[in-house]
């Protein structure tokens, strides 16, 4: 997987930015309490495991858009040091959700459209499908190549098919029309 930049992220729609978290995320199987303060944890004992949380984000290819998730859903305290995502303290959250303050206004509209995030889930559906290797075992056999990629052709062509009836229905709404 490429390292998704913050301009990356701040263009992609929820669903696409949570997938690409869930698919990438260096910190997949650490467990929750690698990022987050534990209850009654003095500063003392949570810096060090603060720092080792920060050190696994560094590294992680999907750090901006685990960010950009954080920002949109509102996460952090400018006063509470509680947790570490997507890079940045609780704190530091807070600090950037107020510098991009109308930039995530914005996102979190964007966010709500439920057909345009069906449409992106779509695509990167399509995509997943385009790219994905054709070797594949079923109860213990080998599938054929060519059976395989049949199967994934057909579901491409469904996809594209549901994509372009979505975004006519969504150009025509907006005033676009059809062509004659």
């Amino acid at each position: 997987m490429h390292r998704m930049t913050s301009t990356t992220a701040r263009h992609l729609r929820r669903g696409v930015l949570q997938a690409a978290v869930d698919a990438g995320a260096v910190c997949t199987g650490l467990g929750l309490d690698a990022f987050f303060r534990a209850d009654r944890e003095t500063d003392i004992e949570w810096a060090p495991r603060r720092t080792t949380a920060l050190r696994t984000c560094a590294t992680c290819p999907v750090r901006a858009g685990c960010e950009e998730l954080a920002l949109r859903n509102g996460e952090g305290e400018v006063d509470a040091d509680e947790f570490v995502r997507g890079g940045l303290t609780g704190p530091e959250l807070a600090d950037a959700r107020s510098a991009q303050a109308v930039r995530l206004a914005a996102a979190v509209a964007t966010d709500q459209d439920t057909e345009g995030s069906t449409l992106d889930a779509r695509m990167a559906e399509r995509h997943v499908l385009a790219t994905t290797s054709t070797e594949r075992v079923r109860n213990g056999k080998r599938v054929s190549p060519a059976a395989v990629q049949q199967e994934q052709n057909t579901r491409i062509r469904a996809l594209s098919l549901q994509i372009a009836r979505t975004r006519t229905a969504r150009r025509a709404r907006a005033g676009w029309g059809v062509a004659a």
